[in-house]
């Protein structure tokens, strides 16, 4: 690990039979190491993201990893500063990442390996790239020809499916950032009747420490105060403003105290007018920046 302040990646699925006093620990030990982010705990696992010193996230690193239950987690690492997370947040939930499904068992058998996915994309052309991420993070970057889904939220996800149906038949290769909304939406998907679904080990975050922007187009949100991160630092966003189509890759938060939608949002387009702040549904219904009742309210998850 080389970055000064890295930012930290991981999840797993396992058993934990005591959530709320796993919780505990981990505040502990994270407000010990001063260490910042989110980190969600259910029984059925781990998820997380952190940031800190570098010799504060190896110690964290080495704890989890000698509990037996963690020992063959991993990490992924980029480069962060002391504003990439405002403050310690440590909740425990009924899943670690919200899905709405029902019971599912996460799929954890047909993972392809960041070499096998760049593989099959050049020589199966026929196959399928489904981002199962939300709308605003897939249009700021994604896979070249990956269908994005319309979604707002990952929990929108069962709701959606349906409207891939004719590519039940199809092989399907899903990606998220880092691999955790995979393993539950490669379960949906079969539960739907699609038979041949593979998903990204490690997601976007494990392919790009191998192969950067091969394949890729754009840059990839994070659910931090970068909000995005690029390999390339020549490279050219793929996003467009939602007022004016203008080429970005900011996401900013709706004005509306009520709203707080993330949209895309050209640096231009807010300074030719403050009223722009607000996402183009709001700004419909005859919001203004006086009046959308702002509070600073976070960007939502």
């Amino acid at each position: 690990m080389e970055a000064a302040y890295p930012v930290i990646l991981f999840y797993k699925y396992v058993a934990i039979t005591d959530p709320h006093a796993f919780a505990a620990t981990q505040r502990a030990l994270c407000s010990e190491l001063h260490l910042k982010g989110r980190v969600l705990i259910a029984e059925e696992g781990i998820n997380g993201t952190l940031a800190g010193p570098r010799e504060a996230v190896e110690r964290y690193m080495e704890s989890l990893h000698s509990d037996e239950r963690f020992a063959d987690l991993e990490f992924k690492t980029s480069e962060g500063n002391a504003q990439t997370f405002p403050k310690l947040v440590i909740k425990v939930r009924p899943e670690i990442v919200t899905l709405g499904a029902g019971p599912l068992s996460p799929d954890l058998h047909n993972h392809l390996s960041p070499e096998e996915w760049k593989r099959t994309l050049e020589n199966e052309p026929d196959v399928v790239v489904v981002d199962v991420r939300n709308r605003y993070e897939s249009a700021v970057g994604k896979f070249e020809n990956a269908i994005a889904c319309e979604i707002e939220h990952f929990r929108e996800l069962p709701a959606y499916v349906d409207q891939l149906a004719e590519l039940k038949d199809r092989k399907v290769l899903m990606y998220c950032t880092g691999g955790i909304r995979c393993e539950k939406a490669s379960a949906l998907f079969r539960s739907k009747g699609f038979t041949n679904v593979f998903q990204l080990h490690g997601g976007i975050a494990k392919y790009q420490e191998q192969f950067g922007n091969d394949h890729w187009l754009g840059e990839c949100f994070v659910f931090d105060q970068r909000m995005t991160v690029r390999v390339d630092e020549a490279l050219v966003p793929i996003g467009k403003c939602a007022h004016t189509g203008t080429p970005t890759s900011r996401i900013v938060n709706c004005l509306h105290d009520f709203c707080h939608a993330l949209f895309l949002l050209a640096e231009e387009t807010e300074r030719a007018n403050p009223d722009m702040r607000l996402c183009p549904e709001c700004l419909a219904n005859g919001l203004t920046s006086q009046t959308a009742d702002y509070k600073g309210s976070p960007a939502r998850r």
